[in-house]
């Protein structure tokens, strides 16, 4: 892996955009429901009192008990903190976009959303960039200085490779990340045999599949014939558009990769949040909280 270059100073002005547009977004809206989905890994104990009416009875301890002749209880605190992990793709197909902006700054501005939202709760948060290998790694820390590098990074950072390999960033993760983690997986997921790897890492960390579409990936336009550029191969091919015949044919296959990517989540118990490039995000991220709190799954 490379070390990161010092960011231009158009870099800097669009950390300090991201971070003013984010900020009042987590603080008026995913702050609460961060804290109430994601809770701490387990209970530190904090202190023995007097048992007093309404306690529950397994809360007592006898060993005190049996001591000072009457019931005393142990107390316990939850164990705040916990580890984020974005792991953001910075493949070829993420450098596209036909709207408002490209894929990729969409998954810069989300990454940055749910940065924020872990360290007001006090948590640590890193990110893992990645193309067909490990392009760059910013490793888990608190505070807003440490997050601000996190997106800066994230703006600024100039991948050598055009290739996805999902697989070989969870296998990094799996090794990386010693206790469970809650990993959130910025792509496309135009990846293959995904679900070995999204399985191992499932099997020891939270991990959220956060998938990012642009309306031209889902619907061929009739605009004739056009040559198609791989931005991950370079490969080149002249599609003649106003065939209603091949805009059938990119239909169907269109929506058979989405069915196949959505059942392949649901066995593995992998939670997705599907945002587009011409809609907001503040939705589909309110809605992945709000299921989550109904389930009650927070981990």
């Amino acid at each position: 892996m490379r070390t990161a270059r010092l960011p231009s100073p158009d870099v800097l002005r669009q950390v300090k955009l991201i971070e003013l547009r984010t900020r009042g977004l987590v603080d008026s809206l995913f702050t609460g429901e961060y804290r109430s989905v994601f809770k701490g890994q387990g209970m530190e104990f904090s202190e023995v009192r007097e048992y007093q009416p309404g306690d529950e009875v397994r809360a007592i301890d006898w060993n005190v008990t049996a001591r000072m002749g009457h019931p005393y209880i142990k107390r316990y605190i939850e164990e705040r903190e916990l580890t984020v992990m974005l792991a953001v793709d910075l493949s070829g197909s993420e450098r596209f976009g036909t709207v408002s902006r490209f894929t990729s700054e969409l998954a810069t501005e989300l990454s940055a959303v749910l940065a924020m939202a872990a360290i007001r709760n006090n948590d640590r948060v890193g990110a893992l960039l990645f193309t067909d290998r490990i392009e760059h790694l910013v490793r888990p820390g608190k505070g807003r200085r440490h997050v601000l590098r996190l997106v800066r990074d994230l703006l600024a950072w100039q991948p050598d490779r055009n290739g996805t390999d999902i697989g070989r960033a969870t296998e990094y993760l799996a090794k990386l990340l010693p206790h469970r983690t809650i990993v959130f997986i910025i792509s496309d997921f135009v990846s293959p045999a995904l679900e070995r790897p999204l399985k191992q890492l499932a099997q020891r960390h939270d991990v959220v599949a956060v998938t990012i579409e642009d309306p031209r990936e889902r619907v061929l336009p009739d605009v004739g014939l056009v040559r198609f550029t791989d931005p991950e191969t370079g490969g080149t091919v002249d599609v003649n558009t106003s065939d209603r015949r091949v805009r059938e044919r990119y239909d169907r296959q269109v929506r058979a990769e989405r069915d196949a990517r959505t059942q392949l989540f649901r066995r593995l118990a992998i939670d997705e949040i599907a945002v587009r490039t011409e809609r907001s995000y503040v939705e589909p991220l309110l809605k992945f909280f709000r299921m989550r709190m109904e389930r009650g799954v927070g981990r």
